[in-house]
């Protein structure tokens, strides 16, 4: 494995961006007028229509979602969003896991998997409002729990607080933390050579822009969704590669995960022991159980 590919490999644990290096993760077009101006953001009653997979139209966009299961009582739609770099495939054993008591369904955000590539740099706002969008079609009314890996959780956590009429609960398994680019440039000082030097360039890139979905990953704090219930799931160990560092950029990590306790006074944070970053598939047990625990919380405190 060369030096490049490691430290990609690494980097996974940001976002999870996959690949053999940023060139291939496409060009940060930036606009002045938001490319998703138009996504809907209305509700228009049509949960659970979706079965099985399909591509549905959001804000002129063609988005890839899965289905499946069926809803029972007035039980939250479980959303699975992957990360960045991720299609909704990664999250198939943990949807057919879950769907025997819920109905849960994942989709794939502008730029991954099977959906539409985006016109241009997206924010925050922009994917919340496709994510509304998907919403509308998959749950409508119906209350939703969010449970995302990485970039998804990231996106999960900063949607919530604006949304707290629909998202009733938060499953964050090993999130991107709340202010990375900070965090990294703090852990590899711009003095750091070798693997490490790259990771923090690569890790500032994509962050930039320069991912699959050309999402701006922004540092910010974290605003409170409410108190609804809220499981911060994160890895035990995934810095070996890089030994100079890899102690500071654990510390990062958890203080980072930390941060997003902010979310809710029902917050708990919890280390999935012998897993790397990609949670639900070293220890799937942990991220299904965390799920159904939140959903049958959010279930009772309707």
């Amino acid at each position: 494995m060369n030096r490049s590919f490691k430290a990609t490999a690494v980097a996974v644990t940001f976002c999870a961006v996959a690949g053999a290096g940023i060139a291939g993760y496409g060009e940060a077009a930036a606009q002045a007028q938001s490319p998703l101006a138009s996504a809907a953001t209305g509700r228009h009653g049509h949960g659970g229509v979706v079965s099985g997979t399909r591509k549905i139209r959001v804000g002129g966009h063609s988005v890839n979602v899965s289905c499946s299961g069926r809803s029972a009582g007035r039980k939250p739609v479980v959303v699975l969003m992957a990360g960045g770099g991720d299609g909704l495939d990664t999250m198939a054993d943990l949807q057919k896991s879950l769907s025997e008591k819920v109905r849960v369904c994942s989709y794939d955000r502008l730029g991954e998997g099977a959906s539409d590539q985006p016109n241009g740099t997206q924010t925050i706002d922009d994917t919340g409002r496709i994510l509304t969008g998907v919403l509308d079609r998959i749950a409508g009314d119906r209350p939703v729990v969010l449970a995302g890996h990485s970039l998804g959780g990231y996106i999960a956590a900063r949607y919530a607080p604006d949304h707290r009429d629909r998202v009733k609960g938060l499953v964050l398994m090993d999130a991107t933390i709340p202010a990375l680019t900070a965090g990294v440039t703090k852990a590899i000082p711009a003095s750091a050579t070798g693997m490490a030097a790259e990771l923090r360039d690569q890790t500032i890139a994509v962050n930039e822009g320069q991912n699959p979905e050309r999402f701006l990953i922004a540092d910010a704090g974290v605003r409170s969704a409410g108190n609804i219930p809220v499981r911060i799931i994160k890895h035990e160990s995934q810095y070996s590669e890089v030994p100079d560092y890899g102690p500071a950029l654990e510390r990062m990590w958890a203080d980072g995960q930390r941060e997003w306790r902010a979310l809710s006074r029902r917050s708990s944070l919890s280390t999935a022991a012998g897993s790397g970053h990609y949670i639900h598939v070293d220890r799937p047990d942990i991220a299904i159980e965390a799920i159904q625990r939140v959903t049958a919380s959010a279930t009772a405190h309707r």
